[in-house]
């Protein structure tokens, strides 16, 4: 290979020391750091009495294992231990933790990389085990933002990751998708985050300082107020929705094609502005909603609008769609939040409990739980199966 990579070892030799580790044990050993608040990984690990404790937590998770196979998956356990410090060590000293392997002087050495290590699961599990220590050990964070661009860069499905309080640093991150990713407590530093896809992701007190953003395109071409745009889940669509009070104006949804700048469709359905637009999980369906009291679904292969749902409750306001794209929930201002079935475009259920308007919606990862913010200063917790209201939020300011 080339450049930095000649220095020391070669990388791909370090990598390949690591291929034949159970990626379970990474799991494990997160858990244990985080528990202890570890801050120099290397040397915790390292310890003979971290190591008991980690191989018994270990087999405390593994059921009917009899005294002999105890012994063998504490070997195993023990030699994968001793590669993954190794390997650290290696990458602690190596310039992959000193230098920006995204910088243009090294695209070539990353590329070869790339094409060596793109089809095993085991170095990929490790690059974002990586990635995960840079919320843990500040000797490590180089290392990790180099990882977390090479996994960017191979478009390894990042998507509704827990990747909280990680520290990134000098690297490219043009074109990741992080949707419904949380970020929350994530330490940024000149990171060039071009066509980020950030879409339900969580950004609780993150510190992103020297962004790079360069603007790819100026899109033109609504004729009022943009109120709501939303990428796509594979980020190669923009959808905007504009529109002016009482119904002035341009009312109109529009689709961007990202790379090109271009507009890709105009959609026309509503009769006032536009409120808010969201696409569904898999992006083949585009929910709208707008202040003529109306909710459309839109098809986004045919650009044919499938459903439309009107409400008698007052103005609808932003809506969210559930992580399996079967419900849309909508607020309005008439205090009420409607369930609506995606396939037949019936109402499902209403929720009532707001004294105010229901001004944001979110679902839960997994679908069971939905949370309502509303102009009453309270958030509330819906069960989804049973429409009950879990629990209720109230601010004391």
């Amino acid at each position: 290979m080339q450049g930095s990579f000649q220095s020391k070892e070669a990388l791909t030799d370090i990598f390949g020391q690591i291929k034949d580790v159970d990626i379970q044990i990474y799991g494990f050993i997160l858990e244990i750091l985080k528990k202890d608040k570890a801050q120099d990984c290397i040397q915790f690990l390292s310890d003979i009495r971290n190591q008991r404790q980690l191989e018994s937590q270990i087999l405390q998770r593994v059921e009917n294992i009899t005294q002999v196979d105890q012994q063998q998956k504490l070997s195993v356990i023990g030699k994968e231990m001793k590669q993954i410090i190794d390997v650290l060590k290696k990458l602690k000293d190596h310039d992959f933790n000193f230098k920006d392997f995204s910088s243009e002087e090294n695209v070539e050495s990353t590329l070869s990389l790339i094409n060596i290590i793109k089809d095993d699961r085991q170095i990929l599990e490790f690059l974002q085990f990586l990635v995960h220590l840079t919320s843990i050990d500040d000797t490590l964070i180089q290392c990790g933002s180099n990882s977390l661009n090479i996994l960017v860069q191979m478009k390894v499905d990042l998507r509704n990751k827990n990747f909280e309080n990680i520290k990134i640093q000098n690297t490219s991150l043009v074109g990741a998708n992080f949707v419904r990713c949380n970020l929350s407590g994530s330490e940024f530093s000149k990171v060039d985050i071009n066509g980020l896809n950030l879409n339900g992701a969580f950004l609780f007190n993150c510190q992103w300082k020297n962004i790079r953003v360069n603007e790819l395109n100026e899109l033109k071409g609504h004729s009022s107020s943009i109120n709501s745009i939303c990428f796509s889940p594979d980020g190669i669509t923009l959808a905007s929705g504009s529109g002016e009070r009482r119904g002035n104006g341009d009312c109109s949804i529009r689709l961007w094609d990202i790379k090109s700048g271009q507009q890709k469709s105009k959609l026309d359905g509503h009769t006032s502005w536009v409120q808010s637009v969201c696409f569904s999980s898999d992006g083949n369906t585009l929910a709208s909603c707008s202040d003529d009291n109306s909710i459309c679904l839109w098809d986004i292969k045919t650009r044919k609008k499938r459903f439309k749902f009107d409400s008698y409750s007052g103005y609808i306001r932003p809506g969210c769609f559930s992580p399996d794209g079967t419900t849309l929930a909508s607020g309005s201002n008439g205090n009420s939040i409607l369930l609506w079935d995606i396939k037949t475009g019936q109402q499902k259920a209403k929720l009532d409990g707001h004294t105010s308007w229901v001004q944001s919606l979110c679902f839960s990862s997994d679908g069971t739980i939905l949370a309502s913010s509303s102009s009453d200063k309270t958030i509330s917790l819906w069960d989804i199966k049973t429409g009950q209201q879990k629990a209720k939020l109230e601010s004391n300011m």
